[in-house]
């Protein structure tokens, strides 16, 4: 099994410009986890409730800066800079992963579910020729392997 044939094809994106309330109200009315952000054809970002919540958490923490000094000792200035970025964003392009790991239509399931596991990471933009042409979740993973004998092969 591909990842053509389980993927959704009906893939709800935003934009960098999108603002947080915006993705909130999607995400919700969609009832989903998490979409693409794209630019044109090319798929810039993920954003997911994850990155939302952790927005709202880290404005209402009054210590933040004491938090995220442990955060440049323990993960580097890289994860500090994105810490302090999500928690002042207001638009997608601020609080996205921009790190998109991505499969083409041909990647086995079994390959997809352990970049899933390894990344973790709980969706998968799926491309095609550079276009996006669906996204694969833990879900569609999951629905899929309960329907088979053995769990992924």
């Amino acid at each position: 099994m591909k990842a053509a044939d389980i993927m959704s094809r009906d893939v709800i994106t935003v934009t960098p410009s999108t603002t947080v309330r915006e993705i909130a109200d999607i995400l919700k009315a969609q009832h989903i986890s998490g979409l693409p952000v794209t630019e044109g054809e090319d798929v810039v970002g993920i954003v997911s409730e994850e990155d939302i919540i952790f927005r709202d958490a880290s404005l209402r923490l009054p210590a933040f800066i004491q938090i995220l000094d442990g955060i440049i000792f323990l993960e580097g200035l890289q994860h500090y800079e994105e810490a302090i970025r999500k928690m002042a964003g207001m638009r997608a392009a601020d609080i996205m992963t921009r790190e998109v790991i991505s499969v083409d239509p041909h990647t086995p399931v079994r390959e997809i579910a352990d970049l899933m596991v390894t990344h973790d990471i709980n969706r998968v933009p799926v491309i095609a020729e550079g276009i996006l042409i669906g996204i694969i979740t833990r879900a569609d993973i999951v629905r899929y392997a309960a329907g088979r004998s053995v769990i992924i092969d």
